[in-house]
This record gives C-alpha cells, sequence and structure tokens, in this order.
C-alpha cells in the first residue's frame, strides 16, 4: 500500500510540474489568438472571446519575416552540421587516438566551460571585426562550429565502445578515419542525434550573439526580428505572441520528432568517464 501511495504522490508532483512548465506555452499561444483589447486586462483572459487568427498574418507581414526565416535556417543548418563534424573529429581523437598531452589538453577544453559566454563576448566581436565578418554569415554561423559539452558528450558514448572493435579493424587493415565513419559514428547515432537537436535548438533560438553581430535588417534572424513589435508606442504583445508561436513550433516538431534519442545518447553517454 505504501508503495501505492509513493507512485500516486510521485505522480501527482510529476503532472503538476508539467502543468506548471506548460503554463507559458498555453499563455503565450493564447495571447496570439487574442484581439488586442483583452491582452492585458485584469484578471487575465485565458480563451479569447473572439479567435483572431489573422495575427499570424499581420505578424508575418509587419516584419520581413520570410528573410529572417531564412537567415535562421541557413544558421542553423549550416553551424549545426559544422559543429557535428568538428564534433566527430575531437570526440574521436580524444577517446580512441593516442597522443602527447591528450589527458591535459582535454582537461583544459573542460575547464572552459566554466568560462561564462557573456566574457567572451567582448573578445569574439573584436576579432570578428577585424576579419571583416560583423554583418554577415561567418559571424553567425563560424563561432559555433565548435562545442566542448558536445566534444565531451560524444567523447562519452565513444569511450563505451569497446577497443577491441578498434583493434580488430586494424588488424583486418581499417585505417582510423574508415573505421570512424564506417563504424563509430553508425554506432553513436543517438549521441549524434542529440547533439543535433539540442545544437539546433540553440542555434535557432539564438538572440543575444545575433544582435550584436548583426547590423541590416536583411542579415537578422528570428529571434532578433520579434524586437520590431516593441516600439516607442509600446509592444503589440499578440502579435509578438503570434511570432513567437510560428518561431518555436519547428523546435516543438523537431523534438518531439527526436525525443526519444536524447534519452538514449544521454544514458549511453555515462556508461564509461
Amino acid at each position: 500500500m505504501n508503495q501505492v501511495v509513493s507512485k500516486s504522490v510521485l505522480y501527482i508532483m510529476l503532472t503538476l510540474g508539467a502543468l506548471f512548465m506548460l503554463l507559458p506555452f498555453v499563455w503565450m499561444l493564447s495571447t496570439s489568438l487574442k484581439p488586442s483589447h483583452e491582452v492585458m486586462v485584469m484578471p487575465p483572459v485565458w480563451i479569447p472571446s473572439e479567435w483572431k487568427f489573422e495575427n499570424f498574418v499581420v505578424a508575418f507581414e509587419k516584419a520581413p519575416f520570410a528573410r529572417y526565416l531564412w537567415n535562421s535556417i541557413v544558421v542553423t543548418v549550416l553551424s549545426t552540421i559544422g559543429e557535428l563534424i568538428t564534433t566527430i573529429l575531437a570526440a574521436y581523437a580524444f577517446s580512441k587516438l593516442k597522443f602527447f598531452g591528450k589527458d591535459i589538453l582535454f582537461s583544459i577544453l573542460i575547464a572552459t566551460m566554466m568560462i561564462p559566454g557573456e566574457v567572451l563576448l567582448i573578445p569574439n566581436f573584436v576579432t570578428l571585426s577585424n576579419l571583416g565578418w560583423i554583418d554577415r554569415f561567418e559571424a553567425l554561423i563560424v563561432p559555433w562550429t565548435a562545442s566542448i559539452f558536445s566534444i565531451f558528450l560524444l567523447r562519452q558514448f565513444f569511450m563505451s565502445i569497446p577497443n577491441d572493435l578498434h583493434h580488430a579493424a586494424a588488424i583486418d587493415g581499417c585505417n582510423d578515419f574508415r573505421f570512424l565513419w564506417q563504424v563509430m559514428v553508425p554506432l553513436a547515432k543517438p549521441a549524434l542525434i542529440t547533439i543535433l537537436l539540442l545544437k539546433a535548438i540553440g542555434s535557432w533560438n539564438a538572440f543575444l550573439w545575433p544582435l550584436i553581430v548583426t547590423n541590416s535588417t536583411e542579415m537578422r534572424t528570428l529571434p532578433v526580428g520579434l524586437t520590431a513589435f516593441t516600439t516607442e508606442a509600446g509592444t503589440n504583445y499578440e502579435l509578438l505572441m503570434a511570432a513567437s508561436t510560428m518561431i518555436i513550433i519547428p523546435m516543438i516538431i523537431l523534438f518531439i520528432i527526436l525525443q526519444k534519442y536524447i534519452i538514449q545518447g544521454v544514458a549511453r553517454a555515462g556508461i564509461k568517464g
């Protein structure tokens, strides 16, 4: 009986926690469908008296969202591909190859994760400015084609693969590069999809860095484009929430499709340290 009560309490707490986490998304969707006079009223209106689906059309037309969408797709796809390539190569080197100073170098890389990203904003901006990359795709993509966390995650996954497999492949005449792409990468599919999803979400939702390194409307991404709904006269919250909904939906769909791989990738990555 005690076990049943414990499980019931646990499920109730998890359900309440899930509802609490979903509350902002429900409010965003509700606000995106409201007429303007119901957005800021008290007490709050959860169900609009009139469903204003045209808010989505107006939001899309108010700013050049087609251009923002294209920029976000380009940045997300290219930075994700770049990170996958650098992560696979670095993780394989740190997990299976032997070279001088490997452990020390890896420790230094892990230590850099303790540096707040905000500290690096000015040095990175100055570097890109000297290269002439400000307000160009290079500034939005190149600095984010490598991730220490992704390297660490994939390295842990690669280390869970027995070294005997590597030795057997070497005896059969398989070189390191071929073994990596034909054996290790297919085995690491869950971890790679986890890295892909986390990177895609992070790149798609990035706001501060694109805001800093872009000056023109033609180079803005979707999150930065949301500032179009905030003016000196105030904020059009119903349009802002409609645009936010359009931005979030692709990532929600991607997460729902690939969520099982996240659990597999994170679980297996912790098998061997």
